[in-house]
């Protein structure tokens, strides 16, 4: 999910794709990929050697930063929701090509459900991408000791250029999205851009023009409306998803100092803030004046995004996993765009103002059988081979600088989303509480619900969310998880 990704709650996501040969044969030979002077897809393991445990550990070199032992054991989870999880097959392949591993993997949507008890045993997978509705919250597993610390990969030589350190090639922000009580513990690792997005196609036959500021957004709405279409959906049953659309408005209208207060936790981050009234009052006139896309609050995200997709409204609110989500619902014509959220009166954030930062976080267990091959996997993630690998198969962008080859053809969606960027510049921001105070995070959701539902007024909103806040501010970790 954007930091949190809620992208697939269902596990419905892409479908299947090539079969894990095909996808080594692409990474492999394609001109689409660079591959490294270090290849994964080049180094063998010796043949015939008996399985070692998983926990033996090899000397450690510069080659070997962590003393991985060839021949070991790796155990690989990762959430199959927007992103699918045949780059993660491929990633296996080549990481046991190269380490002469055996690597065994499960893509689920239910990671809670499968490894909890794991967790709770004493015996979690060596990786996790920890994402999704049913994902463990990392701040539950970090205040339980259960993470590892990913410091010593981020200080660890780059694959691609073993005298530059992992963290050096990271977009900036990528390091604090993984950060509980100032240790660093998860590797947030789709490059995610989130705000409304609506069909090309659909504009041009109504003659409408993407809105910039929130009366305009308002009159398309109410246009789509007077022709039969919903304005806004939301994936009422995930209210994640709305909150996008009111925090982007705070931070827009109350600039950067409104989105840190939040994450710091002030006494005003909420009551007392100008921003976050404007914001909620602003997403309430959609629900009183009836421009949200019928019976859009009892739907799942699937059936909201899937009506969107269907022409039945004419915006709605999510991450750039969206494309690839909904690839099997979406018209070939649709024509897939991105439009970042648009502004309230004297905002002080410009109207190419986006959020956008590190999403999907992947983890190592603190009590992994095989640490060092977690480690080892986490940092040849950051390579620009397996980076490609992943852009290919996932139609979306990493945290890794210039990590994905010019060839690569994104979709036009993403495409989009990539302009958007561009214009962006350097006004991007992100949230951090979702991933810091998740019980926070869930009780502003409710507020959410209710708020949609029209069962409470934006100054009830206000105050629940402040109450959130208060009650997250005296978690004994919130002194360590600040930001300036």
């Amino acid at each position: 999910m954007g930091s949190t990704s809620a992208h697939d709650e269902t596990g419905t996501g892409s479908g299947a794709g090539p079969g894990r040969r095909d996808l080594i044969k692409r990474s492999a030979a394609l001109g689409l990929l660079s591959v490294p002077t270090m290849s994964f897809l080049t180094a063998c393991a010796s043949g015939g050697d008996a399985p070692k445990a998983a926990g033996a550990k090899a000397a450690v070199t510069k080659e070997n930063p962590f003393g991985l032992a060839k021949g070991t054991k790796l155990d690989v989870v990762v959430f199959k929701g927007g992103f699918g999880d045949d780059y993660a097959k491929a990633w296996e392949a080549a990481f046991d090509k190269k380490w002469g591993t055996s690597s065994t993997h499960l893509g689920t949507p239910e990671i809670t459900g499968k490894l909890q008890t794991r967790f709770n045993g004493g015996n979690p997978p060596d990786v996790v991408d920890d994402s999704g509705a049913q994902k463990i919250k990392l701040d539950v597993l970090a205040r339980s000791n259960q993470l590892a610390d990913l410091t010593p990969v981020l200080d660890a030589p780059s694959l691609d250029d073993p005298d530059k350190k992992v963290r050096d090639l990271l977009i900036p922000g990528t390091v604090e999205q993984g950060m509980q009580g100032g240790k660093c513990v998860s590797l947030n690792y789709v490059y995610t851009v989130f705000g409304f997005w609506y069909s090309g196609k659909l504009f041009k036959e109504k003659g409408w023009t993407p809105p910039k500021t929130w009366d305009e957004f308002l009159d398309v709405c109410t246009k789509a409306k007077e022709a039969g279409i919903g304005g806004l959906a939301h994936q009422g049953k995930f209210p994640y998803y709305i909150n996008v659309v009111i925090m982007d408005l705070i931070a827009k209208k109350g600039g950067l100092d409104a989105m840190k207060a939040i994450d710091n936790l002030e006494p005003n981050a909420f009551e007392g803030s100008a921003a976050a009234l404007a914001a909620v009052e602003a997403l309430y006139e959609v629900v009183e004046k009836g421009l949200l896309m019928p019976g859009t609050n009892g739907l799942t995200h699937t059936e909201s995004q899937t009506a969107w997709n269907q022409y039945k409204a004419a915006f709605i609110p999510s991450g750039s996993w969206l494309e690839n989500e909904q690839i099997k619902q979406t018209p070939d014509d649709f024509d897939m765009r991105f439009l970042p959220m648009p502004l309230l009166p004297d905002s002080a954030l410009p109207f190419e103002a986006i959020r956008a930062g590190a999403g999907e976080p992947f983890i190592v267990p603190e009590q992994a059988a095989n640490k060092p091959g977690g480690l080892e996997f986490i940092r040849s993630m950051l390579s620009r081979e397996w980076s490609t690998i992943f852009a290919q198969q996932a139609n979306s962008l990493t945290v890794v600088k210039d990590g994905v080859d010019p060839g690569v053809k994104l979709r036009p969606g993403t495409q989009s989303a990539v302009a958007a960027l561009k214009q962006a510049g350097t006004n991007t921001f992100n949230y951090l509480y979702p991933d810091w105070y998740s019980e926070m995070d869930s009780a502003i959701q409710d507020a959410s619900n209710e708020l949609m539902a029209k069962r409470i007024q934006p100054k009830e909103w206000i105050k629940r969310a402040q109450a959130a806040v208060n009650k997250a501010a005296q978690d004994p970790n919130a002194k360590n998880n600040r930001r300036s």
